[in-house]
């Protein structure tokens, strides 16, 4: 692929940062966005380190855009990752949507495809989207762009909303943008508040029984570094206009991915589940991917599960992460 200039917006949140070392080892530059300046400290990552930042805080929607469109007209992207969201669905409500998740999913968004449109040359714009635009299934089987949408939660809506947004820019201002449709997906790194970080967190400190929700749901699971080099794909050859889902298209259930960690980290630990029973939730169907930029994950899952182990062992043994 050819090296790009490339903007990132949630450049210090788990998949950004990712994001930031992939595209560096492809030879990009970067300019990256972030809610406050980075504060320095032991656990501070290198990337975040190594990459001009911009602040912009899409929390706060009287914060002046004025100081991005200027760094973005300097900078002349002809590329950008819109990655910044509220996206821990228990922080955008249920029933309806919290005003934090309104503000930065769906109105950040659409101060983020604004500026992309003022630019004198319009980048490629990749908007991140979510599996949760997809309804709850009554079995675990794949679901293609082309399926129904119904949004779930209040996480959902705004993801949806911002796709719509999106798709607006390209049909009224001819701005290219790109559609991720991202299922669940994890690695060192990733808060505490996920999934497998969360048991990961808990063998760490020694707790036992570890607490889970349920080891029966049944999930798409994928490394966050595949996921990222999805992301770069997509901006270099998908297609204006699309939407692609991004997952591992396989079905796996919580109980299993638990036991492959708990092998790896102590097998005679017990564990208490704390919402049991059977949970179902959309399985990608990645042939569109596949078939239009070539990608598909590479990384096994007991390889994500091990190296997420490896970061809470040592984050438990230093203090910092």
């Amino acid at each position: 692929m050819p090296h790009q200039r490339s903007f990132v917006t949630g450049a210090d949140g788990f998949v950004g940062g990712f994001l930031l070392e992939h595209l560096a080892k492809e030879g990009d530059e970067l300019l990256g966005a972030v809610p406050q300046p980075p504060r320095e400290s032991p656990g501070m990552p290198d990337f975040l380190r190594k990459t001009p930042l911009v602040v912009w805080d899409l929390a706060d929607p009287s914060c002046d855009d004025e100081a991005v469109r200027k760094a973005l007209l300097e900078f002349r992207p002809n590329a950008i990752y819109h990655l910044a969201a509220i996206s821990v669905p228990e922080d955008c409500g249920d029933t309806s949507v919290h005003p934090l998740a309104q503000a930065v999913n769906v109105q950040g968004t659409a101060r983020l495809l604004r500026l992309a449109i003022d630019l004198p040359e319009p980048p490629r714009v990749l908007i991140v989207s979510s599996s949760y635009v997809y309804p709850s299934p009554d079995r675990p089987r794949p679901c293609s762009e082309e399926g129904p949408i119904a949004p779930r939660r209040g996480y959902g809506r705004t993801k949806r909303e911002a796709e719509l947004l999106a798709l607006q820019a390209w049909q009224e201002h001819g701005l290219p943008v790109v559609i991720a449709r991202a299922f669940p997906h994890t690695g060192p790194r990733q808060s505490r508040r996920m999934m497998l970080p969360e048991w990961a967190a808990q063998f760490a400190a020694g707790v036992n029984p570890v607490r889970v929700h349920t080891l029966d749901a049944w999930i798409d699971l994928s490394d966050v570094r595949d996921v990222v080099r999805a992301y770069r794909h997509l901006v270099e050859r998908g297609a204006a206009g699309e939407v692609y889902n991004v997952g591992s298209g396989v079905s796996r259930r919580s109980g299993d991915v638990f036991e492959l960690l708990r092998q790896i980290a102590d097998p005679k630990r017990d564990v208490q589940e704390i919402r049991p029973g059977p949970k179902l939730d959309p399985i990608a169907d990645i042939t569109k991917i596949r078939r239009a930029v070539g990608w598909q994950p590479k990384i096994p899952l007991d390889q994500t599960v091990r190296d997420t182990w490896e970061y809470w062992r040592k984050v438990e043994a230093t203090g910092t992460g």
